[in-house]
């Protein structure tokens, strides 16, 4: 799928391989840098995920069969769904070293969009990408403010009388959040892997504190007889404790998503090695503390008992440890929001938004104020309308199953058409991927009354938004492109009669064949052409990153005229001056004092011509009109642009 200059989405043949850009430095360094920035999410489950199976909306008896069955499917769905399924085999699906839901598409719509058998099967596939970017951004406003709530109330742990405090103290640390995000997240990233590898180590001493007084708890969780167990004996309630048994293992979906930065194998090692087992055995010692208490105690204890694994001198200083866990796993997940709305923007599902690079350096360092207004304003609602930690619980959850059941989906086309797996080994796993998920989100569908309805609406709107952009560019694009007049037309009739003034024209157009409305427009209004005409193509390819000597391509038509194709990778910043000024075959050199930018804005006329409902037509004309200037989203100079408008029905 290939942008054109405006943010057009279109379908192309596969595009030519090109070299990604990966993460340099020793695999011990990437490894620590990764449990800084990937692991932040789930590295914080431990705070709620086993309070909430117990204590949450659907309380369990902290016993002896409950505790060793929800330990049990904790051990197996992490084994399950993030070391096989993540970190073993989607992982190995990358997209030129990129990872995420939008870079698995690309992958899947460059190698099989070609094929016409698979067209319309693809478009399906589409469809599911997108959605389950759709339920990212659910995700992504709830994940701070369960994190960030669940570790302030650690303070009731300390001081019950602190208990009316948690959600000042809580709004007050999400807004200095959002607050220093123009800033980038570079220097604050320094901080990140000490902090996370403290937290880590912390969270697995304190573990084996209480594994140390019931050792047993090691074989009982390892044994899948006991996840067998509580559902033979118990079959309702334990089908309704995976929807908190679910919380452990949210995160795991940002191994992928995060490979780009880091490397495939720097995230396999710092998982395996470092935080899976640093997890394992927080678990395990919360279930060992309350199976070493009375029922009646363990029935207090369960209340809290991540933070109650301190003694009580440690406790503060383990509620701001796992705060500032909690501001890194929201950070990464705020960066998150920024990446996956520029590669859908570059993708063509977003109009155009403002992006500010926050590093000269780190080119994936990016600010995109209306995400991080919106982003913010949400997440405060969520923390004032909820309260607790206990109540986004319930709305958590259902957004993350249905982007790993998607996941699922698209990672069986992978092993199918892509890797060629052999077929009944591909069902084989893919059957349990697609059980184990539906098992998961049927689960947390029952949460849907409790607020789980919540990241659904959030991801219905975000999808409209999504499809309605693309669906009305390309309409739009269809309609102009009806009428255009061949290029060999126009400049046999045009350089008879019209006269030339000196300097570079440069058109921004969509088309890769035809005239430009702009350049019609400029001509008929100003009945001149410049001595160099330059018809400008930007394209965004499926892959990440486009290596620069193969940035440009460009034909001469002769008289002055000529085509330019700018190719980008859907990761990397565009900047056509800097582009131009390289670029070969075309004369002399560019030179942007003598450069004009002609950009033609279109106004919508909504219609009843078959293509899209009325309300969406209305819908894209408001995008359209709110869509960032394309001088800015391709860096062009300010003193050297020209708007020329046409009205256009779809």
């Amino acid at each position: 799928m290939n942008i054109t200059a405006t943010g057009a989405a279109v379908t192309e043949p596969p595009a030519e391989s090109h070299d990604g850009h990966h993460p340099q430095g020793s695999l011990a360094k990437l490894a620590i840098g990764a449990i800084g920035i990937v692991y932040g999410d789930i590295g914080t489950s431990p705070i709620y995920a086993f309070r909430e199976t117990f204590a949450g909306h659907h309380k369990l008896v902290p016993d002896t069969l409950h505790i060793y069955g929800v330990l049990s499917l904790i051990f197996w769905s992490m084994m399950v769904i993030v070391t096989i399924k993540y970190v073993t085999i989607i992982m190995r699906a990358d997209n030129k070293g990129e990872g995420g839901s939008l870079a698995l598409l690309a992958l899947i719509n460059r190698s099989m969009g070609g094929e016409r058998g698979r067209k319309k099967w693809t478009g399906g596939i589409v469809l599911l990408g997108v959605f389950a970017t759709a339920l990212f951004y659910g995700d992504s406003m709830i994940t701070p403010a369960i994190s960030v709530l669940s570790a302030v109330e650690g303070l009731k742990t300390v001081n019950p009388g602190l208990g009316e405090y948690v959600v000042p103290i809580a709004i007050g640390i999400l807004v200095g959040l959002f607050a220093i995000q123009s800033r980038g997240s570079g220097k604050v990233g320094l901080m990140f892997a000490p902090i996370m590898l403290i937290y880590f180590s912390a969270i697995a001493f304190l573990g084996v504190t209480h594994i140390m007084k019931h050792p047993a708890v090691i074989y009982q969780m390892l044994n899948p007889l006991n996840a067998v167990e509580f559902y033979l004996h118990q079959p309702l309630p334990a089908f309704i404790a995976m929807g908190s048994v679910v919380l452990s293992v949210t995160g795991a979906e940002a191994l992928y998503a995060d490979m780009g930065h880091f490397g495939r194998n720097p995230i396999r090692v710092s998982w395996l090695v470092f935080v899976l087992p640093a997890l394992l055995l927080n678990y395990m010692g919360q279930g060992a503390m309350l199976l070493s208490e009375s029922p009646a105690q363990a029935l207090e204890t369960v209340k809290n008992p991540f933070f109650l694994l301190a003694p009580e001198a440690f406790r503060l200083p383990l509620v701001l440890l796992a705060t500032a866990a909690t501001i890194i796993a929201s950070q990464a997940v705020i960066s998150g929001a920024f990446s996956v709305t520029q590669q859908a923007i570059q993708l063509g599902f977003i109009p155009r938004l403002r992006i500010t690079h926050t590093s000269e350096k780190a080119r994936g360092q990016i600010y995109i104020p209306i995400v991080n207004w919106a982003l913010m304003v949400m997440v405060i609602a969520l923390v004032v309308t909820f309260q607790s930690s206990s109540n986004l619980a319930a709305a958590y959850g259902i957004a993350v199953t249905g982007a790993m059941m998607i996941d699922s989906i698209l990672i069986g086309v992978v092993l199918v058409s892509l890797w060629h797996w052999n077929k009944l080994a591909a069902s084989a796993v893919l059957a349990l991927f697609l059980f184990i998920d539906l098992l998961y989100f049927s689960a947390n569908l029952l949460k849907v009354p409790d607020g789980g309805w919540f990241p659904l609406l959030v991801g219905a709107f975000a999808f409209t938004l999504l499809t309605t952009w693309a669906r009305g560019r390309k309409l739009m694009i269809d309609r102009m492109n009806e009428a255009a007049l061949p290029m060999e037309v126009f400049i046999k009739s045009a350089s008879a009669s019209a006269a030339r003034v000196p300097g570079t024209a440069v058109f921004m157009t969509t088309a890769m064949s035809g005239v430009p409305h702009a350049l019609l427009h400029n001509l008929k209004h100003n009945k001149v052409l410049h001595e160099r005409v330059m018809l400008l193509t930007v394209r965004i390819e499926d892959v990440p990153f486009v290596p620069e000597e193969k940035r440009a391509e460009t034909k001469d038509y002769g008289a002055g005229f000529f085509r330019v194709v700018l190719r980008y990778g859907f990761m990397d910043e565009i900047n056509v001056p800097s582009a131009l000024a390289e670029i070969k075959g075309v004369g002399s050199q560019c030179k942007m004092m003598d450069t004009s930018f002609f950009l033609a804005r279109q106004t919508l006329l909504p219609s009843a011509r078959p293509g899209m409902a009325i309300w969406r037509e209305r819908l894209f004309a408001w995008m359209l009109r709110n869509a960032e200037s394309a001088m800015e989203f391709f860096k062009l100079p300010t003193n050297r642009v020209i708007e020329l408008g046409s009205q256009v029905e779809i």
